[in-house]
């Protein structure tokens, strides 16, 4: 049996899968966490990355798991193990690197959590595929090739599947969800700050809405 196939027995891949775009967000105030949550629910992508880029991250992601059962939180930016437990700690569904530590793995397939590491070169994802990964974040996407290298890198690892982020955009998000190579794609542009620094998330409601309805028309 794969090193990972907790990831395919607990549902997650099955989630990541549904939700189709990830939202990629960052976090400055804990009181932004819960109508974060809410409106991604409302728009139709109940799933949150929220990066460890701020000093707020742990204790957004634990508001979002106590108060918002609806939402798949999980950890992104994770770059050593102590993000990583405390991440968990707060109540992370799930771990995303930008690369890949060997310490995070260990920890996370010994402890069985669900975890999506980052690889872009074939030698990276031969590493990752040898140690039990069946899926993989591919970052940034726009500078290392975007759609064209996932599909050469598919072909190749035949049967693993891809999480790009870093360029994905409402321009091109149905092109990468209609390749069978990716899962789901990370996103930014439904969350980025100055659409709620007022308080107000009805356009993070909007964007959200829009990504979900993109994801229903290329995978229904």
């Amino acid at each position: 049996m794969s090193a990972t196939q907790y990831m395919i027995d607990n549902g997650f891949y099955a989630q990541l899968e549904k939700t189709g775009v990830v939202p990629v967000v960052v976090l400055e105030k804990v009181e932004d966490a819960v109508p974060m949550a809410s409106a991604l629910v409302a728009g139709g992508l109940p799933a949150a990355e929220v990066t460890f880029r701020t000093a707020a991250a742990a204790d957004c992601i634990k508001k979002m798991a106590d108060e918002c059962p609806d939402i798949l939180v999980g950890a992104g930016t994770v770059v050593n193990l102590e993000q990583c437990k405390r991440a968990v700690e707060a109540g992370a569904k799930f771990i995303v690197s930008p690369g890949y530590d060997e310490q995070i793995i260990d920890w996370c397939l010994e402890n069985e959590v669900n975890l999506v590491p980052g690889g872009v070169t074939p030698a990276e994802l031969t590493y990752l595929i040898n140690r039990g990964f069946d899926i993989t974040k591919f970052f940034p996407a726009n500078l290392y090739g975007g759609l064209k290298a996932l599909e050469a890198l598919a072909a190749v690892f035949v049967g693993h599947r891809f999480m790009p982020t870093g360029g994905v955009s409402p321009d091109n998000v149905r092109e990468f969800l209609g390749s069978k190579a990716i899962i789901a794609a990370g996103g930014t542009w439904m969350v980025k700050p100055n659409l709620f620094a007022d308080g107000d998330f009805s356009r993070v409601e909007a964007l959200a809405a829009e990504a979900a309805a993109a994801v229903q028309e290329v995978r229904d």
